[in-house]
């Protein structure tokens, strides 16, 4: 599944041998010589992409970036590289959610099996945002009152409990119910509920969130 590699290393021989490994292997490159070159100039991803990242680059080092990638809502899956494996930066890395970690030199078998891993995690990841962004569209579609209804139905308030907390009738209740059922695009309780867990619109304990 060829797509973009992103590699962010500062050593300029090792650039261009991978550069040169990827696109036989059909995969567009673009290459940066530091984090923070990649930062100025982050491209707008479609297409499954991925970062291939030196742990230890003057300047922000990789960790750094990928923090700041987090921050940014970056969906980019990234591939540490590094010329000597330390354990405490390999486990801080794959927590934050780091695909693989590499130790030079590669071989192109390995390294063309995680950025492929990658690639297929980046689409996954694009996908299930895109579902998102659909659920998080449709409520922007509901009216203050109806978006208030939606959060007392998703948290298991029947129609006689919402009408007395928000000081109207059952029959008004039913009515937004309804319209809420439309607008979301649901069919069921089980369904409107499941969307509002998806966008964080109820904790864990089942409470409503914002």
């Amino acid at each position: 599944m060829p797509g973009l590699v992103l590699l962010v290393d500062d050593d300029a021989s090792f650039r261009t041998a991978i550069e040169r490994r990827l696109k036989l292997a059909n995969y567009e490159v673009e290459t940066y010589s530091s984090a923070q070159q990649l930062l100025d100039r982050l491209p707008a991803v479609e297409k499954p992409g991925c970062i291939l990242l030196d742990v230890h680059i003057p300047g922000l080092s990789g960790p750094e970036l990928q923090n700041r990638l987090i921050e940014l809502g970056s969906i980019l899956p990234i591939i540490f590289v590094t010329g000597h494996a330390d354990t405490p930066t390999t486990v801080q890395a794959i927590k934050a959610g780091a695909e693989d970690f590499l130790t030079k030199p590669i071989p192109s078998e390995q390294l063309i099996d995680a950025i492929e891993r990658a690639m297929a995690r980046y689409e996954s990841s694009r996908i299930q945002r895109g579902k998102l962004d659909a659920i998080r569209a449709l409520v922007a579609t509901l009216t203050p009152r109806e978006r208030q209804v939606f959060g007392l139905i998703v948290r298991g308030k029947a129609n006689k409990q919402i009408a007395y907390e928000l000081g109207t009738t059952e029959r008004t209740v039913k009515a937004h119910r309804h319209q809420v059922m439309e607008k979301m695009q649901v069919r069921s309780l089980a369904e409107l509920v499941s969307s509002a867990e998806r966008i964080g619109m109820l904790d864990p304990d089942g409470s409503s969130g914002s």
